[in-house]
């Protein structure tokens, strides 16, 4: 492990199993001090047991690591009081208002200057109007608010944030990428795990994982790069047809439709250009256009390629 202080988190050769299982596969991965950083993949992925070794929850199997500058393995405690985790599930009382919640977590870690802490975190989360409010009361949105002033209470360095928009709506998710965004400015470090593609290209860098293992991961812009991808795309009516011809092509690699738009991606550009002229002249109706392949085309490609490692420990 590098002794280097750039690094909030440095983990290498990561590893967990539940049972006969590998849940995490040997994940090595940096993130830098003050960064927003994605972390994706689909549900069973082992993104929340990653998340849950990184801040001191979970006890690894294999590997080693270093959050914030302490061993993951011999300083979990002191990890879990200088980190923020915030889980998908509000986990916060109903019965009690915003305010006596907050106290409430307060009192329970024994924070020192508790209503001044208290306060910070309803002024800095915008939920000042609203401390009286009954949390069971609140919308998706207004509880996602309030469990990450929870979160935010102790002042850590780091906040790790496990699927924290998931059901909320589009303004409240753009409200809390906001909120993001001004926390890393503070000099506030956060790795974050999501299913959006908008709030991926939200992030400074990216990890893609898939059975746990790491896929791949660098900026937006450089995982696009990497793929190798290169797309076009087609609009127009009846397109699930074209699309279940234009699949069958050996210089398609990976097609998604959406809605009446088809993206159709091979890492062959001159190839796929040929392949696809007899359909361009045979549909004059339609539009189509080369362009660069979104996050989401590099992923779904990505998650394609992957091969399912959810089986017995030690077994290939």
């Amino acid at each position: 492990m590098s002794s280097s202080s750039e690094y909030a988190i440095e983990v290498a050769n990561l590893t967990k199993r539940f049972g006969d299982k590998v849940v995490v596969d040997q994940l090595s991965m940096q993130v830098r001090k003050g960064e927003i950083y994605g972390f994706l993949g689909p549900n069973g992925s082992g993104k929340t047991t990653s998340i849950r070794m990184m801040c001191g929850l979970l006890t690894p199997d294999g590997g080693m690591g270093q959050t914030l500058g302490l061993d993951i393995f011999s300083q979990a405690a002191q990890i879990k009081r200088e980190v923020g985790y915030m889980t998908q599930r509000f986990g916060l009382y109903s019965d009690l208002t915003i305010r006596e919640n907050l106290d409430f977590v307060a009192r329970v870690y024994a924070m020192n200057q508790r209503k001044q802490r208290v306060n910070t975190a309803l002024e800095r989360l915008g939920l000042v109007a609203r401390q009286k409010q009954l949390a069971g009361s609140l919308s998706g949105g207004w509880k996602q608010r309030l469990a990450l002033a929870a979160a935010l209470l102790h002042q850590p360095q780091l906040l790790l944030l496990d699927e924290p928009t998931a059901g909320v709506d589009p303004q409240a998710r753009r409200d809390f990428w906001e909120q993001i965004h001004q926390l890393a400015a503070d000099g506030i470090t956060i790795l974050v795990s999501t299913h959006y593609m908008d709030e991926a290209e939200r992030c400074h860098r990216l990890s893609y994982i898939a059975y746990g293992r790491l896929l791949a991961t660098g900026t937006p812009q450089e995982l696009i790069e990497q793929s190798g991808l290169h797309t076009w795309t087609v609009s127009g009516a009846a397109m699930a047809e074209l699309s279940k011809q234009l699949v069958a092509l050996a210089a398609v690699d990976m097609h998604t439709q959406f809605g009446n738009t088809l993206h159709i991606s091979g890492k062959d550009p001159l190839a796929l250009a040929q392949a696809l002229q007899p359909f361009q002249i045979a549909n004059p109706s339609y539009q189509w256009s080369e362009s660069q392949p979104t996050l989401e085309d590099v992923f779904i490609y990505l998650m394609q390629q992957a091969t399912d490692n959810f089986q017995p420990a030690g077994k290939t």
